[in-house]
């Protein structure tokens, strides 16, 4: 007989709960804190991602179900030292999301995506104030009140730099038209140009920086995800070059001993074939 979701969820909350057993369970995860998993959390989330961009839906269901075990292993530990444990961890964002979306579960419903987005943020700051004062009344330092507060350093540079940008804008410091950020890409264009002729090697890495900076603002203004575009950038490069190596390979049995001007040719004929296709 099947499973129900909430059985399933018990089974697993179970089988972390007997990995973690002082006495019978497994001596690695015994050992595990919340600093140790914390880079596979980030792994797992990595793979999701990777196993939608390759459409196996069987490898998405596995890698999901093993960022779900990332959450049951940090509320385990959590439940361990008497903070939380994973009902307090689903009663949290099943409350969040009724709070953030009153459009669907409130009064504020047929309302636009564009008036969606700003109340989320308004949202957002009142959580922000609720913390500080939860934070107050615990006898806790206050956090920082800027309003770059909880972009996690973490995340990957691009998404980072979204985030960032996106937070500023909800202030209005911002760009109102992308032409101006095309203008400071150029801007920045000549000044890796100008940092390269002095040959000012730290110069030139943080021109690199503000260009690429400027170029997560440019797809952002598109409504583009600066991540999500190079990933797909970086699966056409993979792709267009395997095919290159193919080609040059049936040209001249070998693709390591090739020139630059072949593969460079090879390169374009296979950019003609995409464009044809």
């Amino acid at each position: 007989m099947p499973y129900s979701p909430s059985t399933k969820i018990q089974h697993l909350l179970k089988i972390m709960q007997t990995l973690r057993d002082p006495v019978n369970g497994c001596p690695w995860d015994i050992e595990q804190g919340f600093e140790s998993i914390a880079p596979y959390t980030l792994e797992e989330a990595e793979e999701v991602v990777e196993a939608i961009k390759s459409g196996d839906r069987s490898a998405l269901c596995e890698e999901l179900g093993d960022l779900l075990l990332q959450v049951v292993f940090h509320a385990q530990i959590a439940d361990e030292e008497g903070s939380f444990n994973f009902g307090n961890v689903v009663e949290a964002i099943s409350t969040k999301m009724i709070r953030r979306h009153p459009h669907v579960f409130g009064d504020k419903k047929g309302i636009s995506s564009q008036e969606v987005k700003v109340l989320w943020q308004k949202i957002k700051a009142q959580e922000k104030t609720d913390r500080a004062q939860k934070r107050l009344a615990a006898g806790l330092e206050p956090e920082s009140d800027s309003i770059l507060n909880g972009v996690r350093t973490t995340q990957p540079a691009l998404t980072r730099a979204l985030k960032l940008q996106e937070k500023a804008a909800s202030v209005g410091f911002d760009w109102d038209n992308p032409k101006l950020v095309l203008a400071k890409l150029r801007e920045e264009i000549d000044e890796i140009e100008e940092a390269i002729n002095i040959k000012h090697q730290a110069d030139i890495h943080e021109e690199i920086g503000d260009l690429l900076f400027v170029i997560a603002n440019l797809a952002r203004h598109m409504n583009g995800n600066p991540e999500t575009i190079l990933h797909e950038a970086n699966s056409k490069f993979e792709r267009r070059f395997k095919q290159v190596e193919t080609m040059v390979k049936e040209q001249n049995g070998s693709f390591l001993n090739a020139d630059l001007a072949k593969m460079e040719a090879a390169w374009q004929t296979v950019k003609q074939l995409e464009q044809q296709a």
